[in-house]
């Protein structure tokens, strides 16, 4: 679903792009306010991950692929602020790194994907939640459906940008786009569910949005950790499934084009793409690292590079964040007490990470 270069007007490109930046400051501001020493760690592992899934194209009928979004996974287990920032991320350096997405839509791409993905796409979540009965089924089934309307969603507004574009006519578009992305949807459903559920079985105090009282999947338990465990052995084990995606199962992923290619090969509009990108310095072009002549060890470097890098840059910027919560009048001028009592709110399952 990455947009490249030429498909987009100026004027719906900026328009985008205008909406994508005041999203991701109102994301920057509102998640600031919850990172600290054990969500900042997520918000790299997350991103690695997220990256490594989406090189893993699967297969869908009709000679299309899908990959991964991602924007729901990490909604439920950070929120829908910390969701955008990251995707927002990925996306950036999908398209500067990777030559993944065009420069000139990757305002747009951050609008369908990590906007409309992971915000719009939680707030239809919590509402189901809402709605069906507190239970681990309704929570799947809730998480489960807004996922697959995470994707759905996200191919509608490409389709309408495309045709306000005058690329293609909405018409043609929409039935295209969101019938194939119905299909990847459920993809998106199943491994979010599953690395949802994966999580839950591990740490459970980690997902942020599961909080039944009774029917619990996991009852009790604190986690293979212990109550005692440390946030950083999370983190390195979901690093180490990160880069195993990255490095040896994306070789094998589907070549086939993913949903947005096949409908402008079909449709006749795929020539539209600028041949010569605006940014034409991508280091990892094509998820490939140059010198490497097999495709399959040039596919496994980069993905390893890409996975690690993304990782650092969350770390960094997240840090970075953070230390924005410090201000004059904040705990560090304030009396002892008083920042026992803030430390305990910013961090309330510190005995637990």
């Amino acid at each position: 679903m990455h947009i490249p270069d030429g498909f987009l007007s100026a004027p719906v490109a900026a328009a985008a792009g205008a909406v994508s930046l005041g999203a991701v400051a109102f994301s920057v501001r509102r998640a600031t306010g919850e990172l600290n020493e054990r969500t900042v760690p997520l918000l790299g592992v997350t991103a690695a991950f997220v990256f490594a899934a989406q090189m893993l194209n699967f297969p869908v009928a009709g000679g299309t692929s899908g990959h991964f979004l991602g924007a729901m996974l990490v909604a439920v287990l950070m929120g829908p602020y910390a969701a955008a920032i990251v995707l927002t991320v990925v996306l950036v350096v999908q398209s500067l790194v990777m030559a993944d997405g065009g420069i000139t839509a990757l305002g747009a791409n951050i609008f369908n994907m990590a906007v409309i993905g992971g915000i719009l796409g939680y707030l239809v979540f919590i509402a189901l939640k809402r709605i069906l009965p507190k239970s681990v089924t309704g929570y799947f089934f809730s998480l489960a459906i807004a996922s697959w309307l995470s994707v759905v969603a996200a191919s509608i507004a490409a389709s309408l940008e495309l045709a306000a574009s005058g690329t293609v006519p909405l018409s043609i578009a929409l039935p295209a786009m969101t019938s194939v992305h119905m299909v990847i949807g459920i993809g998106e459903a199943l491994i979010t569910s599953t690395v949802v559920a994966a999580v839950l079985v591990s740490r459970p105090d980690l997902v942020r949005t599961y909080d039944l009282a009774r029917g619990s999947l996991i009852g009790r338990r604190t986690g293979v950790f212990g109550r005692r465990g440390r946030m950083w052995g999370f983190v390195l084990c979901g690093m180490v499934v990160a880069l195993a995606l990255a490095v040896f199962v994306s070789p094998f992923a589907s070549r086939s084009p993913d949903g947005l290619e096949k409908v402008a090969a079909d449709k006749g509009f795929e020539q539209t793409a600028t041949q010569q990108p605006v940014w034409s310095q991508a280091p990892l072009k094509d998820y490939a690292l140059p010198g490497i002549h097999s495709a399959g060890a040039a596919t496994a470097v980069a993905g390893g590079i890409g996975a690690v890098f993304l990782f650092g840059l969350m770390l960094l910027l997240g840090r970075v964040l953070g230390r924005r919560r410090a201000s004059p009048t904040g705990p560090s001028t304030a009396s002892p007490a008083a920042a026992a009592r803030h430390a305990g709110r910013s961090d309330p399952g510190a005995d637990t990470a």
